[in-house]
């Protein structure tokens, strides 16, 4: 592929003419992909595993961990962000760095920090009313990971990401079972220019912290849903507290009625979108076999292993199910159930009517 061609976004109709077969399987769509080096084909055979495509492969599917790297909010004022500098640090109860190094102990260290942005943000007269001051981020893996492994991961990250133009401080939390990093980034650079991150820049970051990771021994991964057979969105979090609460969230309660209405009238609406669902993930499937039956013809012990697991994997995949596919099921069965619970109250009072005695 050209760079010219690489720096459009891939039509939904033909994906897979337009992207290299391994980027296919695991870069998140966006308006201008970034080559990595798993997705940079061979010269000499472009249509070939490389050995950075071949370990990429190995880590999905043998199920290394995914990395988290997750924008948590915004701080729009002075108050606030000192707010959120409280909590990261525990009001201080927790050593912060900074990106010069530097650890800041206790409250006078929060104090100090608190003090150096208000006054860098005093000079900000560019910012909007609404602008941010900071970007609140957190870095995690799942529970067991080692969490020394997880801060200098977090810290090499940052440097590599921040360093050369954004103010910004860490803390690690330990006490959750997931070992995370809290990451609070100035959003004016040194530059003048805003931060503000992108669908494209969110998985690069995840990816950069997957890379810090491997490279002190950590097994993890960076791959978007659809690598791994799952073509439903994960839910937002304030969507995932009003169900907490037992609140029912409007986007909800829209979907509900859409599909009771579809399902009532006996007729399903089409959804183009669906259908591209469903062929982006025949696509993907299609693809990992492709690699298998490649290594397969290799001769080579371990590649044979390796396109048993690739098919495992593809078997193991989940059925394709949008959001719409799961409130169906869920009417349906609860449908079954009423219709079931209905039957059982009809028999049991004909039972109790024949044995009423006669009079």
């Amino acid at each position: 592929m050209g760079g010219d061609e690489a720096a459009h976004s891939p039509r939904p109709t033909d994906l897979a003419s337009e992207l290299p077969p391994i980027s296919y399987v695991w870069e998140t769509p966006n308006r201008r992909p970034r080559r990595a080096e798993w997705d940079i084909p061979d010269p000499a055979a472009p249509g070939r595993l490389t050995p950075a495509m071949r370990a990429k492969l190995e880590r999905i599917v043998r199920r290394a961990p995914e990395v988290m790297v997750k924008i948590t909010g915004r701080t729009k004022g002075v108050a606030h962000l000192k707010s959120h500098l409280a909590y990261i640090t525990r009001n201080g109860e927790l050593d912060a760095e900074t990106e010069q190094g530097a650890a800041l102990t206790g409250r006078s260290g929060l104090k100090d920090l608190q003090q150096r942005w208000e006054d860098d943000a005093g000079l900000d007269d560019k910012r909007r009313r609404d602008g941010s001051l900071s970007i609140n981020i957190i870095l995690s893996m799942p529970a067991g990971t080692d969490a020394l492994a997880v801060k200098d991961s977090a810290r090499a990250f940052a440097i590599e990401t921040f360093g050369d133009n954004h103010d910004y401080v860490f803390v690690q939390h330990l006490d959750d079972k997931h070992p995370h990093v809290h990451l609070t980034v100035r959003s004016l650079g040194h530059d003048g220019k805003r931060l503000n991150p992108r669908k494209a820049d969110l998985q690069a970051w995840r990816e950069r912290f997957a890379g810090e990771l491997r490279l002190r021994g950590i097994a993890a991964e960076a791959t978007p849903r659809r690598t791994r057979g799952r073509a439903r969105k994960a839910n937002r979090g304030a969507v995932l507290a009003m169900r907490k609460r037992k609140i029912t969230p409007d986007v909800d309660r829209l979907a509900r009625r859409e599909v009771l209405s579809e399902v009532m009238g006996g007729r399903a609406a089409k959804h183009p979108w669906d259908e591209q669902i469903k062929s982006r993930q025949d696509a993907i499937r299609r693809r990992y076999l492709d690699y298998a039956a490649e290594l397969q013809s290799s001769g080579v012990a371990a590649d044979h292993v390796l396109a048993r697991e690739i098919r495992r994997f593809v078997n193991d995949m989940p059925a394709v199910e949008t959001r719409r596919h799961a409130l169906k099921k869920e009417l349906s069965e609860l449908a079954k159930t009423r219709r079931r619970s209905a039957e059982q109250d009809v028999g049991k009072e004909g039972q109790t009517r024949g044995q009423e005695p006669a009079r």
